[in-house]
């Protein structure tokens, strides 16, 4: 058997936003969708038996309203509800063991400003061993139009692409991969982005592609890209690609490709950082902050 969707769950609107297209998303890889309620999300506000009780209560109501919501969205998805004692970070990191997608709420708060992930979305992007989808609630008419329950039927948003950002300087095949099976299972069109920079007369090395003038090289990065897609579209027969290379801020260039799309797919790296920790990288951090549709951060080493 597969392993679940699971998504952490509370009582915001931006969790019932991360349920719905957790519900989506397991009708579309066909497994079963776990609702995890961590009893504290946030510090308990009584001690002793009294409060243990409240937080319990809580959490019925938490996880009966969100199930309630899925059932009347997805009828067909095999649901399982249930809650953990703990701190919410540990408890997700704990179910992403098991999970084949975790999946979390964060607040919108403008398209400008994109959302906030809170300190218990970031520490469990940064150290999660499997994929983690953040999915904001939407703010504008667009957005309610995507997340709301009149619109978030399992084949919601199969019209609109998947986003890949690859890293040319470092293609990962565990955030290829997760990206090319995504747009399969969805019967969507996968988009590939790669950003290139300009180097400076101080990076340059003898024979690199920084020496060809500004088109030539743009084509150079271009047929790179093709050329790591190769086996990944041969692999992937059904999946149509498209691939685009832009000059500039790969990150901005993430966001922009991402306006409406129905999922934006970075990878981050495993390996600790001395005196820095784990951390998710600069382009995943920006992107997780400000594209306006799901993104998806896939581990890799």
């Amino acid at each position: 058997m597969r392993r679940p969707v699971i998504v952490g769950v509370d009582a915001s609107h931006e969790s019932l936003a991360a349920a719905l297209w957790a519900a989506r998303e397991a009708s579309h890889r066909r497994v079963p969708l776990r609702l995890l309620h961590a009893c504290a999300w946030h510090p308990p506000l009584a001690s002793g038996a009294l409060g243990s009780a409240s937080r319990r209560l809580l959490a019925r109501r938490v996880l009966g309203g969100t199930e309630a919501h899925v059932r009347a969205v997805c009828p067909g998805v095999h649901l399982v509800a249930e809650q953990t004692e703990g701190p919410a970070s540990r408890a997700l990191l704990g179910a992403a063991e098991k999970a084949d997608v975790l999946v979390l709420g964060s607040r919108g708060l403008s398209a400008l400003t994109g959302f906030v992930l809170g300190s218990v979305g970031q520490a469990v992007v940064a150290r999660s061993a499997r994929p983690v989808v953040l999915v904001r609630a939407g703010r504008g008419a667009g957005d309610r139009r995507r997340y709301d329950t009149r619109h978030a039927g399992p084949h919601h948003a199969a019209d609109r692409d998947v986003v890949l950002g690859l890293d040319l300087n470092d293609p990962c095949d565990e955030v290829i991969d997760f990206a090319f099976d995504t747009a399969r299972l969805r019967n969507a069109r996968l988009r590939v982005v790669s950003a290139w920079s300009a180097p400076s007369a101080l990076t340059l090395g003898p024979g690199e592609v920084g020496l060809i003038d500004g088109p030539l090289r743009t084509e150079e990065w271009r047929g790179f890209q093709s050329a790591v897609l190769l086996a990944w579209r041969d692999k992937y027969p059904t999946v149509a690609v498209s691939g685009d290379v832009v000059e500039g801020r790969a990150s901005s260039a993430l966001v922009r490709a991402a306006a409406e799309a129905a999922l934006l797919v970075v990878g981050r790296r495993t390996r600790e950082e001395p005196h820095m920790g784990t951390r998710t990288g600069p382009v995943t951090h920006a992107v997780s902050h400000h594209a306006r549709c799901p993104v998806a951060v896939v581990p890799h080493s």
